[in-house]
């Protein structure tokens, strides 16, 4: 895909030219980060510029040896000459189906994987600019509860290119520009007790009084585990709380940053399902919260070698590969896949792990009356922006993830002294998420219609209060790109990257809409991040979900039948409603492979053309805040959710 970095514009001056905005010299990735320590003005949170090693309790977890088991089982599975070997067609070449043709291969299996664009990756693919600067969808963090991702990077031998950095959480202070405050969790302590101890030891962002408060609510969590937090799903973040009796601040102090950091979204508008399965997590795996970076483009740097091993034990990844439709046999079973250009794929198998948003444009006209797929409409994806800002100059950053707590940043991270392939001693290049962006997410301004200029100018208010002795506050930013202010930071140049759908909105009573992976048509399996499995919409869910759907063909092609958590059952009223849908022909997808977008990932659209193509295939993008919230309530009037 070809990228492009947009540099904004003078107020009162021509637009700079790209050697004064975009030149800068690439940084070799280095043999071993130097460990620097530096203490940020106006806070006493010491920088410390090194990683850290393995988490010891990451593998010592039930879910870790859980992924552990169903590896082993898959890959006995490989071993045994009399289970037929199975062709397999997956649709996507994203995280879940690259995991999901990982697995088929160790089972004896031979997929092919059909990525409809250029690039690996899907939310997390990458690419390179005009000066060889990579630009990435979205900024991604590996936890330690992330057991399947643990468990893949171990069997693909690439656990060392995670830069694990120090056991705690940073929060920038909303009321004190410049300044941060941590949860520390303290080596040797297990868990629970560790993050409760964190939380406890912090006194600037909770009274003990309002700590207190929260036990009430939290206590049903760690008593009744999975079974409480599911019966959770109809309620908001907020709803939640205010039930529970927990402290107004609790939402401004922690959610906003939680709900922000893990779907995109204000906690008005997140089931409280979403919050409370992370902390379950995080309070039950002693380095659940311990976080780490890829050293590099996750790209090169995971898509490469998963592809590697696949097509080692004789699979085969395809790019630019676009399907066109799903054909279908009489008893409704899939016939082919017919391509864009015009080829036929026939296999045994077949595997989805496209997005949900496109998937629901593929559903064939013969499935589209029936309950499982109809599922699909109770779910979207979620809008966000990522954002790339270069400096001139190095910013007293923290080597870790921050939770920025602002009211247009999620979290953000200074990728030139966390990331070795973006490592620059002398320069700041800044990512950071860009939520809520849309008024499906709890905006009020539809920032994903915007332009570029508009997006940067709001970033930069916003990063001159997080560094307000090292980036001027000025409103009018346009000027001052590649001047500088009395001797301050300057931006040289950045990259907007907008997903319009990305993981799925997990909005209340939405969660027991998910499909299984096991789905009514005989050959035809489900994958990706919305499905049905424990660790919602992250890269680890993505990871889970790929390998259970490769599961079920494993267990179709051994003769085994399926387990309780390889179904689910379809709710009432979707039955109800599917039994009055009218058979429709699917849409499909008829914008150019080049559109990322169409194809459910993030790529730049700084112009107006481009632009207009995004909302000409998503419109939802192009309205503006007070018609989204009139609509909704309309809709809302109509279809009621059922408790």
């Amino acid at each position: 895909m070809a990228a492009t970095s947009m540099a904004m514009k003078p107020l009162s001056a021509p637009r700079m030219t790209s050697s004064r905005l975009s030149s800068r010299a690439r940084v070799a990735m280095p043999a071993a980060k130097p460990a620097t320590s530096i203490r940020c003005r106006r806070t006493n949170l010491r920088v410390v510029a090194k990683d850290f090693p393995y988490p010891e309790q990451v593998k010592n977890t039930d879910n870790f040896r859980a992924s552990k088991a169903l590896s082993q089982k898959l890959a006995a599975d490989g071993q045994n000459s009399s289970i037929p070997k199975k062709t397999v067609a997956v649709i996507g070449g994203g995280l879940s189906g690259l995991a999901c043709a990982k697995y088929l291969v160790d089972a004896g299996h031979e997929p092919t994987v059909y990525e409809a664009r250029d690039v690996l990756g899907g939310k997390v693919s990458a690419w390179q600019d005009k000066d060889g600067d990579w630009i990435e969808t979205g900024l991604h963090i590996f936890f330690g509860a992330y057991p399947n991702v643990m468990n893949l990077f171990e069997e693909l031998d690439i656990e060392d290119r995670l830069q694990w950095k120090v056991h705690k959480m940073i929060f920038a202070m909303q009321e004190l520009p410049g300044e941060f405050t941590t949860f520390d969790f303290i080596k040797g302590i297990p868990a629970p007790l560790n993050f409760g101890l964190a939380i406890l030891l912090n006194d600037k962002m909770l009274t003990l009084k309002e700590k207190i408060q929260c036990i009430p609510a939290l206590a049903p969590m760690l008593i009744e585990g999975q079974d409480f937090i599911d019966k959770q799903d109809e309620l908001s973040c907020l709803t939640f709380m205010r039930k529970y009796g927990m402290p107004e601040r609790i939402n401004t102090e922690v959610f906003i940053s939680m709900a922000k950091a893990l779907d995109f979204i204000d906690p008005d508008k997140l089931s409280m399902v979403v919050v409370l399965t992370a902390m379950n997590r995080f309070l039950n795996e002693t380095d659940g919260l311990q976080m780490a970076f890829l050293d590099g483009n996750q790209p090169d740097r995971v898509c490469a070698p998963e592809k590697e091993y696949i097509e080692k034990k004789g699979g085969k990844v395809l790019t630019s590969s676009p399907v066109q439709e799903i054909a279908t046999n009489d008893d409704g079973s899939v016939k082919h896949l017919v391509m864009r250009n015009g080829d036929i794929v026939v296999a045994d198998e077949y595997v989805s792990a496209m997005p949900v948003d496109v998937f629901k444009r593929f559903i064939p006209k013969a499935w589209s009356t029936m309950p499982f797929f109809r599922q699909a409409d109770e779910l979207e994806g979620i809008p966000v922006i990522n954002l790339h800002m270069w400096f001139d100059k190095k910013l007293q950053q923290v080597d870790h993830l921050c939770f920025s707590r602002s009211p247009l940043l999620s979290v953000y991270a200074d990728m030139s002294t966390t990331c070795k392939e973006y490592y620059d001693e002398d320069k700041s290049m800044l990512e950071l998420v860009f939520a809520p962006c849309a008024p499906l997410a709890g905006g009020k301004v539809n920032w994903m219609s915007k332009t570029d200029e508009e997006i940067i100018d709001a970033t930069m208010g916003e990063i001159a209060r997080l560094f307000p002795l090292e980036v001027a506050e000025d409103p009018k930013w346009g000027a001052t790109v590649g001047m500088g202010l009395n001797g301050q930071a300057k931006l040289t140049k950045y990259a907007v990257v907008r997903t319009p759908r990305s993981v799925y909105a997990a909005v209340p009573g939405r969660n027991k809409y998910r499909p299984s992976q096991a789905t009514p048509i005989s050959n035809f399996t489900l994958a990706g991040d919305w499905t049905a499995q424990k660790f919602l919409g992250s890269m680890e869910g993505a990871t889970l979900a790929g390998k259970l759907a490769a599961e079920v063909i494993a267990d179709k092609a051994a003769g085994r039948e399926f387990q309780d958590y390889q179904t689910r059952e379809i709710r009432p009223e979707i039955v109800e409603r599917a039994g009055n849908f009218e058979a429709k022909a699917p849409m499909g997808v008829t914008a150019p492979v080049e559109n990322a977008i169409a194809w459910g990932a993030g790529m730049e659209v700084a112009s107006k053309a481009a632009r207009d193509e995004m909302i000409a295939n998503d419109p939802d993008q192009g309205i503006a805040g007070e018609e989204y919230v009139l609509r909704e309530k309309v809709v809302k009037a109509k279809t009621p959710v059922e408790a």
